[in-house]
């Protein structure tokens, strides 16, 4: 299981494509409410989530956490107690830290970057401490995935089902969607 964590004024797009496309693989990702069930996005989209931060359970069974970016959302995502713990109950376990846009710059400021290649939206590279910064749009390095912004948010999605599923599953389903 995968917890996609939605704070007040996260960007829609980097949040809905990547938990449709992981559904579509057979994920189970449950929508996080920070501070709320319901959270509007910073376009005004409002989403009803599975669940709200008190009801998280930090366990063998969760995979690994997605935060999406956008604005005042990272800056929300950033101030959660929840979101901190489970960001540290990954780290320390081994799972899957997957961010784009702005919110690699939680995992940077939490310092879950050094020694690996990253990249966020442009503008916030001095916020990823210890990481090399790539030139890519989306990047796995090891347990971490981190992509530039809202643009890429399927190829964002694509590669986190292949961190989970493999990559034949991945491709699978973006050529389901059409993406190549």
């Amino acid at each position: 299981m995968l917890y996609c964590f939605l704070a007040q004024g996260f960007e829609e797009t980097e949040a809905i494509a990547p938990i449709d496309l992981l559904r579509r693989a057979g994920i189970d990702v449950r929508t996080v409410g920070v501070g709320a069930k319901t959270v509007a996005g910073s376009h005004g989209i409002p989403v009803v989530c599975d669940l709200t931060e008190d009801e998280i359970t930090l366990n063998a069974a969760l995979e690994g956490v997605i935060l999406p970016g956008g604005m005042p959302g990272t800056l929300n995502l950033e101030k959660s107690a929840a979101v901190q713990s489970a960001l540290d109950y990954c780290a320390a376990n081994g799972r899957l830290l997957c961010a784009i846009c702005a919110a690699p710059s939680v995992l940077g400021h939490k310092g879950y970057l050094k020694g690996k290649e990253a990249i966020a939206f442009p503008g916030f590279e001095k916020e990823l401490a210890g990481a090399r910064i790539s030139s890519r749009s989306v990047v796995t390095d090891g347990s971490v995935i981190t992509a530039k912004g809202a643009g890429v948010a399927v190829e964002f999605g694509l590669a986190v089902v292949a961190a989970l599923k493999g990559a034949a599953a991945a491709a699978a389903i973006g050529e389901a969607i059409q993406c190549k």
